[in-house]
C-alpha cells in the first residue's frame, strides 16, 4: 500500500506542460526523436511531465531550477549525453517517477529551468554551457548547443 501513499505526493509535484520556441514551433515525436514543428492543426504537440531533481546538494548553485523532463505517458526522458564527441540530446527509456525518487541527481537527466521574463532556457547539468535548442528551419531535430547561434532558439515558453 505504500505506492498509493506516493501518488498523491507524484500529484502535487508533477507540472503537465508544453514547450513551444519563439518561432511559434512545437516540439513533436517522430520516432523517439523530437522535432520542432511550426504550431498547427495538423500537428500533435508533445506533452511533458517535469518533476524538481531533489539532490540540490550536488548541483550548481544559481543555475536555474533543476528539473527532470520526461514525455507524459511514456517512459522515455530527455537526457544530455556525449555522442560523436559533444554532448548530444536524447530521449532514454527511464521512469520520470524513479529519477525524482533518486537520492543522488542523475546529471545527465537534469536541465537548470532558468527563467527570462515569459520564456525559459533549458541547461543541462552534465554539460554545463549547453542548451536545449531548435533549428530556425523547419521540421529539424531538437539539439544540444553551446553556443547562442543565430539559426538556433535556446529560449521557450512553458504552459500547462
Amino acid at each position: 500500500m505504500d505506492s498509493d501513499k506516493s501518488k498523491p505526493m507524484f500529484r502535487d509535484t508533477v507540472s503537465i506542460i508544453h514547450l513551444r520556441d519563439t518561432n511559434q514551433q512545437v516540439l513533436i515525436l517522430q520516432n523517439n526523436i523530437l522535432i520542432a514543428s511550426p504550431h498547427s492543426d495538423y500537428v500533435t504537440p508533445v506533452t511533458f511531465a517535469s518533476l524538481p531533481c531533489r539532490d540540490i546538494e550536488n548541483l550548481e548553485k544559481d543555475k536555474g531550477t533543476p528539473i527532470y523532463l520526461g514525455i507524459h505517458g511514456k517512459e522515455l526522458c530527455l537526457c544530455c549525453e556525449e555522442s560523436g564527441g559533444e554532448p548530444t540530446l536524447k530521449l532514454k527509456e527511464k521512469n520520470l517517477w524513479k529519477l525524482y525518487q533518486s537520492k543522488d541527481a542523475e546529471k545527465p537527466f537534469v536541465f537548470y529551468q532558468n527563467q527570462n521574463g515569459s520564456t525559459s532556457s533549458l541547461e543541462s547539468a552534465a554539460y554545463p554551457g549547453w542548451f536545449i535548442c531548435t533549428s530556425s528551419e523547419l521540421n529539424r531535430p531538437v539539439r544540444m548547443t553551446q553556443q547562442r547561434e543565430p539559426n538556433c532558439n535556446t529560449s521557450f515558453y512553458l504552459s500547462e
